[in-house]
């Protein structure tokens, strides 16, 4: 799952104390400037744990090439074609997913008898994220020409670069992209809605660190957080997109009509997580206080609230939306290994989530939490296997 946010943030609070040794905490850090995946290529990080991403993006390549072949193709324009992945994170699908795409527009072209432009790829996610170790996983532009990148399956055949910034407002010039991909990152929210977190609002998400089973007022603010920034993110695109351009948007889902029935993004922050949460307060580690202040900025919406929000922008035509079943987040090679999909569980929560948790309660309670999770997880091991299904919505656009 990539991230990204936007200008008006909530802001992380910051541990009651100093830190110390490892345990380092960021304080008073808007959510734009510190959210991302965790980088690196530790048991936990991004890298290792985004292979049901993959999976997933995958068994949708066949919409995505139905999407391409849609594209209009200019074979007299004199500039290159521009392909964006808005929330790109720092794996290797990000680069697997733009290479599938210059590919088939190659092929386009060729089989039209044209001769293919210059490509150029941007890779796009907040400051936060680890565009090192993404760039270093980058295959070599090699060749002198572009032509002969074209041709080898050894070489990187666009011109890549990386565009730090919040997808949820401008990030490129007017009319200048062709195609826009972005996958598992819509999902995150621009902020936690304040009034979640404001103890005077029917909407204080007490005891709780997710909106899965919360009340309906913590949901719709949820909800209508969503429907905001997902406004701002086609306000966006609507200008930056090339006429005749496409965009091509995969977000975590739900099936259930009910907001605060976040189905597989319920089970992964709102069962074993949640619980080790509760642990830490019931052991005294954190205040009850402490841990109603953490929220996932994550929502889940449904068909429904994802084209109430495109046929109110206007600016874009559906071509597809439909709920596409993605299978589980849990990739393990031993599926009677408890142990294995306990630490699954944790390593996954902990790749996507793991830095604003750090930021809330240190690197030490942050080590303790993930513990809790992983021994919590592992009890429930086989229910986990088949419950824990995540669906997305798959959406289609083009310039009205």
């Amino acid at each position: 799952m990539n991230l990204s946010s936007s200008p008006s943030h909530s802001q992380i609070t910051a541990i009651d104390m100093a830190p110390t040794g490892d345990n380092v905490v960021v304080s008073n850090m808007k959510l734009e400037r510190m959210l991302s995946m965790k980088g690196g290529n530790g048991e936990a990080s991004y890298v290792n744990n985004s292979q049901a991403q993959g999976q997933h993006a995958q068994s949708m390549l066949h919409l995505l090439r139905e999407i391409l072949d849609g594209i209009q193709i200019n074979p007299e324009a004199d500039i290159p074609f521009v392909v964006a992945d808005l929330g790109c994170s720092c794996g290797s699908n990000t680069i697997y997913m733009i290479d599938v795409i210059i590919k088939h527009m190659t092929k386009r072209y060729e089989a039209m008898s044209y001769n293919p432009p210059e490509f150029s790829a941007f890779f796009s996610d907040l400051p936060s994220n680890d565009f090192n170790t993404l760039f270093q996983l980058l295959p070599p532009y090699g060749g002198s020409s572009m032509e002969e990148c074209l041709a080898s399956d050894g070489h990187r055949s666009y011109f890549a670069a990386g565009v730090p910034g919040s997808f949820y407002r401008r990030l490129f010039p007017a009319k200048s992209v062709d195609v826009f991909y972005s996958a598992f990152s819509l999902h995150w929210l621009s902020q936690v809605p304040d009034i979640v977190l404001d103890k005077r609002s029917t909407a204080y998400n007490k005891g709780r660190i997710f909106i899965h089973g919360a009340n309906e007022s913590t949901a719709n603010a949820y909800r209508n957080q969503f429907q905001n920034d997902l406004a701002m993110f086609l306000r966006s695109r609507s200008e930056e997109m090339k006429r005749g351009g496409s965009m091509f948007l995969v977000c975590l889902g739900r099936t259930s009509v009910d907001p605060t029935d976040q189905g597989g993004a319920g089970l992964l922050f709102g069962t074993h997580f949640q619980d080790a949460w509760d642990d830490l307060v019931q052991e005294g580690l954190i205040t009850s206080e402490k841990r109603d202040n953490f929220n996932i900025p994550v929502f889940a919406p449904s068909l429904h609230d994802f084209k109430e929000v495109v046929e109110a922008n206007g600016s874009f035509i559906i071509n597809k939306l439909e709920v596409f079943r993605g299978g589980s987040p849990l990739v393990v090679s031993h599926p009677d290994d408890a142990a294995e999909i306990g630490r699954a569980l944790a390593n996954s929560c902990r790749s996507v989530s793991g830095v604003l948790v750090d930021a809330h309660i240190g690197y030490q309670l942050s080590n303790e939490l993930f513990s809790h999770v992983e021994s919590r997880a592992t009890t429930q091991a086989k229910e986990l296997l088949e419950n824990l299904q995540f669906f997305h919505i798959v959406a289609s656009l083009s310039l009205a």
